[in-house]
């Protein structure tokens, strides 16, 4: 070709790559083992993501600095939504459609196993998280119900962890196809907004009665980094008394919201071992063997163990950075 002569177009196969990553999140995928429309899984998304954990964000900006607080939600939306973005691009280019088989391709066996190890943590922790909630917010509702004693077996917070478990948490995570779970995500979005309404409400009518705090506004507090990490959860109904019919409506309809985001962290727990262990297969006795240890076992240790904060703590510190690091790490 002459100098000067007019640019080749861009290839079909560079510009591919290029909108691959914009339609991937929109096309309906030819996929195997189940089908989620647009509602479904944005239903199923967002209840993940945000979920009842919105309501633990008040904490957190206290724990900041309101200032602070609020930039730092800014800067992790935005990193969370970059990282997508990465995955997507990553998953385009190396003709992988998981986050396992990215890593897998990217670091190797060793790599995909770490991965594979803290993909199975997270949720699985979150798991024992959500039961200890359901045991100690519904006993506080359960406690309100006339004639109900301080000593009645409602107010036992290991029964009600093993009754929502039997009644509700087992069998919706009995699921295969995770777009099932979809109105059940949208039940759990529902009350959330009756949450934060509720929370609006106590707020004009109780802020007369709060004293003012001393640096409310004060730019940054010395507990920034640990709000990173309750951004997540935190149970804002501890703050209301008891005797509250409105906070322990919300109470109830919290407990209601982590209940019913339970099978989710299941889904990703029991996929992590499909993956790993059956080559993403499951028959029809394995899927209901797996699922049924999995959640014996998160149940088991919410059980034994009632300190939401360790459990928190463990989940967050030690293991949401080092799979938020493995996305960059993807990346370059």
């Amino acid at each position: 070709m002459e100098r000067g002569g007019p640019e080749p177009p861009p290839s079909p196969a560079a510009h591919q790559v290029e909108t691959d990553d914009q339609t991937a999140l929109v096309s309906k995928p030819r996929n195997k083992g189940g089908n989620s429309d647009l509602a479904s899984a944005g239903f199923n998304i967002i209840n993940s993501i945000i979920g009842s954990g919105i309501i633990g964000l008040p904490y957190s900006m206290k724990e900041a600095g309101f200032p602070l607080g609020v930039l730092l939600l800014l800067g992790v939306a935005f990193i969370t939504d970059y990282s997508i973005i990465l995955l997507i691009k990553g998953g385009n280019l190396s003709s992988t459609n998981t986050y396992q088989e990215l890593v897998r391709k990217t670091y190797g066996l060793v790599g995909y196993l770490i991965l594979s190890t803290l993909q199975f943590l997270y949720p699985f922790i979150a798991m024992i998280s959500y039961n200890i909630i359901t045991g100690d917010t519904l006993t506080k509702v359960f406690q309100r119900i006339p004639g109900v004693a301080p000593d009645n077996m409602l107010t036992d917070r290991h029964l009600i962890i093993l009754l929502t478990t039997i009644i509700f948490t087992l069998p919706l995570s009995l699921y295969r196809d995770i777009a099932k779970l979809g109105k059940v995500s949208l039940i759990s979005l529902i009350l959330t907004i009756v949450i934060l309404v509720i929370v609006m409400v106590r707020t004009v009518t109780l802020s007369p009665q709060v004293p003012k705090s001393e640096n409310a506004w004060i730019f940054a507090k010395s507990n920034a980094v640990q709000a990173i990490g309750v951004m997540s959860f935190g149970d804002i109904f501890e703050n209301y008394c008891r005797d509250d019919n409105l906070a322990t409506f919300g109470r109830f309809c919290y407990g209601v919201t982590v209940i019913l985001t339970f099978p989710l962290e299941c889904f990703v727990t029991r996929e992590v071992i499909a993956n790993v262990f059956f080559h993403g297969n499951l028959s029809t006795v394995f899927h209901i063997v797996v699922t049924v240890v999995i959640i014996a076992v998160a149940t088991g240790v919410s059980l034994v163990y009632d300190c939401l904060g360790i459990v928190l703590e463990l989940n967050e510190e030690l293991l949401c950075l080092p799979v938020n690091t493995s996305v960059s790490g993807v990346a370059s």
